[in-house]
C-alpha cells in the first residue's frame, strides 16, 4: 500500500517508493529502497523534494514509525516481465566482476582503446564503401576491451569518447555509442556477456552512413530537408548491410534499424511506438543522441555534458523514461567534463562521479567569478563530510571559452595520446 507523506514525516525503516518532483532533483541514484541510513534521511530533507511516496507493505508505516522495535521489511523478489523487468533491472546494483580501477589509470588505458577504435571502425566503413561484405567479428576483441574498461571504471572511456573532432565524428561516434551502451547495460544490471552484445550493437549501429553520399554525410552546414530525408534512410541501409555480412546478432540488427525510433511514435524509419520498441532499441536511442549532441559537428560545437543531460530530460516523448533514468545514473547529472558554478562563486570541472550522490561529484575548482580571475586549482570532493561548497548551476563554456577544460579532467598526457594537444 502506497502513502504520500511530507519529507518531514519520513522515519528510518520506511520504504521509499518514489519522490515527488523532477527526477534530476533527487539526491539518490535509486528511488526505491529501505531508508535505513540517517545520512540519507538528512540528504532527502535538505533537498528540494518536499513529498514522497512510501510503501507500507515493505517498510514502516507512519503510525508505526515511533515504535523503535519494529524492524523494516525488505523487498520481496517478485516475478518480473516486460516493463517491470526493465524497472527492476534499472534499480538493481551493477555487477562488477573485474576489479575496479582508479580513474587516472583507466584513462591511460582507455586512450589507447580510443585510438584502436578509430582505426578499426574507419576500416569497417571503408569496406562498406567498397561494397564488401562486412566481417564484424573483427570488432569482437575491441568491443571486449571496451566492455572490460567500462567494468573497471565506467567514467574513463565514456568520457574520452566525447573528445572527437568533426573530421572523425562518423567513426568515433560508433565507438562512443559502444562504450555508452555497455555502461548503460551495466547500470541496468546486465551481465558482462549481455553488455558486450549491446556494446557490439552500439559499435555497428551507424554502418548505414557508409552508404550515404559523402557530400551529404560530410556537409559542413545544416542539412536541407531533402538531404535530411536522404540521411533518414541510413538505418535501413545499415540493417541490410549487416544482414549481408557475418557475425551479426539480432540485437545489433535491431539497434541498427531502430535507434532513431521514439516511444511516442515520432521517430523513423517506421514510426514505431510503445511496446513495439525493444529495450535495446530504446537504449540505442538514448546513447546515440547523447553522443551526437555532446560532440563537435561540422555545423555546430558540442554541448556541455551536463547541459545535454538537462536538455534530454526536457524532451518529452523522445526517450523511454526508465532507460533514460538509468542512463543518467550511469553518467551522473553532471558527467565528467561538465563546467559547473559553485555556491562559493567559483567555477569548476567535474572530474569524477561519486556513487553515493548524483549531485556531489569530485570537482576541480580553477576560476572565481567574483574576482573574474583564475584561482589555484583545488580538487574538492563535494560529498566529503564538512564540505561547505556545492554545485549551484551548470555553466556553458560557449560563454566562457576556457581552452583547458579537457586537460583539467583528463590530464595533458592522455590528451597527447589522443592527438588533442
Amino acid at each position: 500500500m502506497l502513502k504520500k507523506i511530507p519529507v518531514d514525516d519520513l522515519r528510518l525503516g520506511m520504504h521509499l517508493h518514489a519522490m515527488c518532483g523532477a527526477w534530476l532533483d533527487h539526491p539518490f541514484w535509486r528511488t526505491k529502497f529501505i531508508l535505513d541510513d540517517p545520512a540519507d534521511l538528512d540528504k532527502l530533507r535538505a533537498s528540494s523534494v518536499k513529498e514522497v511516496w512510501i510503501d507500507v507493505s515493505k517498510g514502516r508505516d507512519v503510525e508505526a514509525s515511533a515504535n523503535e522495535g519494529v524492524a523494516p521489511r525488505r523487498d520481496p523478489a517478485p516475478a518480473r516481465s516486460g516493463a517491470a523487468e526493465v524497472r527492476a533491472e534499472a534499480e538493481a546494483p551493477a555487477r562488477q566482476p573485474p576489479p575496479a580501477a582508479e580513474l587516472g589509470a583507466e584513462l591511460q588505458r582507455a586512450s589507447a582503446l580510443v585510438n584502436q577504435s578509430r582505426e578499426a571502425v574507419s576500416s569497417l566503413f571503408a569496406e562498406a564503401c567498397m561494397g564488401r561484405a562486412l566481417d564484424t567479428e573483427k570488432c569482437l576483441p575491441l568491443v571486449d576491451e571496451i566492455a572490460t574498461s567500462v567494468w573497471r571504471n565506467p567514467g574513463a572511456i565514456v568520457s574520452l569518447a566525447r573528445l572527437k573532432t568533426h573530421d572523425d565524428y562518423t567513426y568515433m561516434h560508433s565507438m562512443a555509442v559502444c562504450a555508452l551502451m555497455v555502461s548503460l547495460g551495466r547500470q541496468l544490471g546486465m551481465d558482462e556477456s549481455t553488455a558486450r552484445e549491446v556494446g557490439m550493437a552500439g559499435m555497428l549501429h551507424d554502418m548505414g552512413k557508409a552508404m550515404m553520399p559523402l557530400e551529404v554525410l560530410n556537409k559542413p552546414s545544416k542539412l536541407t530537408e531533402a538531404e535530411y530525408q536522404i540521411m533518414k534512410t541510413h538505418p535501413q541501409h545499415g540493417y541490410e548491410l549487416l544482414q549481408e555480412g557475418k557475425g551479426v546478432g539480432e540485437v545489433a540488427l535491431d539497434v541498427t534499424l531502430h535507434h532513431h525510433e521514439r516511444p511516442d511514435g515520432r521517430g523513423y524509419p517506421h514510426g514505431l511506438a510503445g511496446d513495439a520498441l525493444t529495450r535495446v532499441a530504446r537504449m540505442g536511442a538514448v546513447c546515440d543522441v547523447y553522443d551526437a549532441i555532446t560532440s563537435n559537428r561540422p555545423y555546430k560545437a558540442g554541448w556541455d555534458p551536463a547541459e545535454s543531460i538537462a536538455k534530454m530530460a526536457s524532451w518529452a516523448g523522445q526517450f523511454d523514461t526508465e532507460i533514460f533514468q538509468a542512463f543518467v545514473k550511469s553518467l551522473g547529472i553532471y558527467p565528467i567534463g561538465s563546467l559547473v558554478r559553485m555556491r562559493s562563486g567559483k567555477l569548476g570541472v567535474v572530474v569524477e562521479q561519486n556513487e553515493s550522490s548524483l549531485v556531489a561529484p569530485r570537482v576541480k575548482l580553477f576560476f572565481s567569478t567574483r574576482s573574474n580571475m583564475p584561482v589555484p586549482i583545488e580538487l574538492v570532493d563535494l560529498s566529503a563530510p564538512g564540505c561547505a561548497d556545492a554545485i549551484a548551476a551548470r555553466e556553458s563554456n560557449a560563454q566562457w571559452k576556457f581552452p583547458h577544460l579537457d586537460e583539467l579532467w583528463a590530464g595533458p598526457e592522455v590528451l597527447r595520446k589522443l592527438g588533442k594537444t
